[in-house]
Order: structure tokens, then sequence, then C-alpha cells
């Protein structure tokens, strides 16, 4: 079998297992499909009222309100509490390294993996937006 045909072989496994949950295991954990993402987009959109420019933080919070959705919706499923929780947990990881950036106009290089700097020292008197979207 060439290549070609494994990828084809694995994209095509993973797409009739994931068709399987949605239809089956997912279903029944989870409620009606519709129903569950429109209660999600719900959330979101209060959770976005003003909110300009998103970010890590914000990322976290709008995947715990996913399960939140998830909770209203679907069968009592302790992974979406344990999920949310992590999402939390996460949330509150990201504030503190915004906080961070806030107090030294810098980004710690363990953000966003090491790969950008928003602010060097070599600028530090010119006006930068905030790379949270926040003031």
């Amino acid at each position: 079998m060439g290549a070609m045909s494994v990828l084809i072989s694995t994209a095509a496994k993973v797409l009739t297992k994931a068709a399987d949950l949605v239809g089956g295991e997912r279903a029944e954990a989870h409620g009606d499909f519709f129903e569950t993402h429109d209660n999600i987009a719900r959330l979101w959109n209060g959770y976005l009222h003003n909110i300009k420019t998103l970010t890590a933080h914000d990322v976290c919070n709008l995947l715990e309100l996913m399960k939140v959705a998830r909770r209203k919706n679907g069968q009592r499923n302790e992974d979406d509490y344990v999920d949310g929780a992590g999402y939390s947990g996460g949330a509150w990881q990201c504030a503190v390294h915004e906080d961070m950036w806030k107090e030294t106009r810098d980004i710690p290089d363990t953000l966003f993996g090491g790969m950008a700097r928003f602010h060097s020292m070599e600028n530090e008197d010119e006006d930068e937006p905030d790379p949270t979207g926040r003031v």
C-alpha cells in the first residue's frame, strides 16, 4: 500500500469514528446536536458582547462555557465537569500571564512558545497597544 493510500485510509478511519460518535455515543451524552450548539452560540455571544480582541484567557473561558452548554443539554457526565475545571484552571494560568505582561509590558518567553515578543526594551518609551486588546 502506497503512502497516499495509507493517508486516505487513516483519514477515512478517523472520519468513520467521528461519524459513529456524533450519531451515537456523543449524541446520547451531549443531547441534540443543534440545540447544544445553539446554546454554545448564545453563551459565547453573551461573553463576547463587548470584547474586541480575544485573549488566551477568553479562549479558556469560552471552552468552559462550551462544557456548561453540554451540561445543560446532555446527560450528566463527569467528563464535562472535569474538562470545565481544566479550562477554568487554564483560564487562571492565562490570566496570570496576561497580568505579567501588563506589569512588565513584555510577554514572557513561555507564552506563545517563545515565538515572538510584542515589546522590546529598546522601544520602551513608545506607546504600544496592549496585545490582549484591553487597555
